[in-house]
């Protein structure tokens, strides 16, 4: 090998190294902030109440821990995104990409198409982004669960209170379980009890091995018994439920991308169709029988999207 391919071969592996540290430095950072919002948050005000006041606040509840949001499917769908409401702000998102959506529609359609659309998308697209927000969130808690509940267990062992064991995950534990330990943790601090600082981080997340933790939890406390053995096996459960989730999604993968093959192929066809043959629909598309053809089209694919994700959805 000469000495001119040995000097790129060097480059190149410089290159990917340097690639690799960015990566890492800037993992390590995000990781770091996530870990320290809440302590951000407790340094920015003055007394433990404020600071369980305002990370209340943060996640679109009163000062009592109650929802803000008076209607209950949409108060939960937001708690169960993690965001804080800003009402105002989703509006105008939503109102923008109606907008754009709604224009395209009009550009390769008529105008009734276009408003149809663009009542649609409008208030479609909050309630997508926070399902989606919501379901990233809550595989993050389940994933993040079962070392959390280990280090209760060693925190017990060690001889802590379980009061000291939950505000050692809020320090330690990345959002999204951090946070919501760290408020768990200062709630009790503020007043509250073991039992109901937990019962409202369940009803705050919605998870169900959360749920399942606050129960293990209550039950403890009235009926008593080894409470490290009862969150060992806990955690036990859930990494195992976790690998059967993982199994499903695995099966279901082919169907998945399937769905996302055949949902996509059309429109694709479509759009390269237009712009290399612009004639081809831009003659008829103006009759109603090809606006028709096309809406029908339009609604058999929706409802086959319902069919594969009903076939390919699996609850474990």
């Amino acid at each position: 090998m000469s000495s001119e391919a040995i000097l790129y071969v060097l480059i190149g592996a410089s290159a990917l190294l340097a690639i690799q540290s960015l990566f890492d430095f800037s993992k390590e950072n995000k990781q770091k902030r996530s870990i320290n919002k809440r302590l951000k948050v407790q340094s920015e005000t003055e007394s433990l109440a404020e600071a369980v006041v305002e990370l209340r606040q943060r996640k679109g509840l009163d000062e009592f821990g109650n929802r803000r949001i008076k209607n209950v499917w949409f108060g939960r769908l937001v708690a169960r995104s993690g965001l804080a409401p800003q009402p105002v702000l989703w509006a105008l998102y939503a109102l923008v990409f109606a907008s754009a959506v709604s224009g395209l529609v009009l550009y390769f359609s008529s105008p009734i198409l276009a408003i149809a659309a663009f009542a649609v998308t409008l208030p479609a697209v909050p309630y997508f982004v926070l399902t989606w927000l919501g379901a990233r969130r809550e595989r993050l808690l389940g994933l993040q669960l079962p070392d959390a509940l280990d280090v209760i267990v060693r925190s017990l062992q060690a001889g802590h209170p379980v009061s000291t064991a939950v505000a050692l995950v809020g320090r330690e534990t990345p959002d999204p379980l951090g946070s919501e330990f760290g408020l768990a943790a200062d709630e009790i601090s503020f007043g509250s009890s073991l039992g109901q600082a937990i019962q409202k981080m369940a009803e705050r997340t919605e998870h169900p091995d959360i749920n399942l933790f606050s129960a293990i939890v209550r039950l403890q406390a009235k009926t008593g018994g080894n409470l490290g053995d009862l969150l060992a096996t806990s955690a036990k459960t859930i990494r195992q439920r976790q690998k059967m989730r993982l199994k499903v999604k695995a099966a279901s993968a082919e169907g998945r991308m399937s769905a996302i093959i055949l949902t996509a192929a059309p429109f694709l066809v479509m759009i390269g169709m237009h712009f290399m043959t612009p004639y081809f629909y831009g003659d008829v598309i103006d009759h109603p029988v090809i606006q028709w053809g096309l809406g029908i089209a339009l609604g058999w694919m929706i409802i086959g999207n319902a069919v594969m994700r009903s076939m390919t959805n699996f609850k474990v």
